[in-house]
């Protein structure tokens, strides 16, 4: 079992631990380390020693940058503290209030390929003889980015296609149809792009971290989790700002000025993002569980203490 799974086993196997882990990890300025300093806090933190608060930085460096399958470091931009900065941008430009289609789609297309991108990349790769994609993964990404693009972009479709005029249903079609769209597509972007972990199955691992086997049944409960708590990230993202809009669109200094909504929906937009993702990376530990009677029964002979444990991905 890999380092970064072994930490992930002994200190966050509680929503609290691991909130306060992952608020660490997603400091941008571990971004700015070489691979060569990411590779040797791995190696320390494999090393079995026990680690003092010297090496605090070492085991961020490994734990919010290394890949838990393979070892390898992960593409910058698709690394747990990139998140944040890259996907801000996109976010807060995809809920906004635009005037024809065009840029609705061209938001919703940069927001979803980032999107698939972050979750093939932190995706449980225990399964794969080669590192190469496939033509077959590569085709269904492409798939899932324009059909997500295309249905983001519905609320913006319906107003010009239909010509809708009424401020009602307009405000129906920017502020509450975004919500469970939002947290739809978040979910089916992650179930379509990690389908394969479904397919084939992730390795399993016994009490003491040997692998015993893939286990299809783990794959698919470590991918249902990862799209639910990517759900509740972008629906909570989208719930809270425009549902603080419209209610300050209520009161009498909004009424008034009119213009103070776009730069209270952006900063809200960006601020519940924030918070939001270290809270949808902690719903579910890292180093997951399953029952023994819950997976495959040629592994059970293998169970020890009645489960095993299956790296989730993010």
């Amino acid at each position: 079992m890999d380092p970064n799974l072994l930490y992930w086993k002994s200190q966050g196997q509680s929503f609290l631990s691991r909130l306060q882990i992952w608020i660490n990890l997603l400091d941008p300025l571990s971004l700015i380390s070489s691979d060569d300093e990411i590779q040797k806090a791995h190696s320390l933190l494999g090393s079995g020693q026990p680690l003092n608060e010297k090496d605090g930085q070492a085991l961020t460096l490994s734990l919010s940058s290394v890949h838990a399958d393979s070892g390898a470091v992960l593409p910058l931009v698709f690394r747990s503290a990139a998140l944040l900065p890259i996907s801000t941008p996109l976010v807060v430009a995809s809920f906004l209030p635009h005037r024809s289609v065009k840029p609705a789609l061209f938001w919703q297309f940069l927001l979803q390929s980032y999107s698939a991108g972050f979750n093939y990349a932190n995706r449980n790769s225990s399964p794969e003889q080669s590192k190469k994609t496939s033509l077959k993964q590569l085709l269904l990404m492409a798939g899932t980015v324009s059909y997500a693009a295309c249905a983001g972009a519905l609320p913006q479709i319906f107003i010009s296609r239909l010509g809708v005029r009424s401020a009602a249903i307009q405000t129906f079609f920017r502020s509450i149809l975004p919500i469970p769209l939002s947290a739809a597509l978040a979910f089916f972007n992650v179930f379509t792009v990690r389908s394969e972990e479904s397919e084939t199955g992730i390795q399993v691992f016994d009490s003491n971290g040997n692998p015993v086997g893939l286990s299809k049944a783990a794959g698919d409960k470590a991918v249902r989790e990862t799209a639910l708590s990517r759900a509740v990230l972008f629906g909570t993202t989208a719930a809270l700002p425009n549902l603080l809009v419209l209610l300050l669109q209520r009161t009498r200094l909004f009424q008034r000025n009119s213009l103070l909504a776009a730069p209270v929906r952006h900063m809200s937009v960006a601020l519940v993002l924030g918070l939001m993702i270290p809270v949808s990376f902690s719903l579910f530990p890292q180093l997951g569980t399953i029952k023994k009677e819950n997976v495959e029964e040629r592994l059970w002979a293998a169970a020890d203490g009645g489960r095993f444990y299956y790296h989730r991905g993010l």
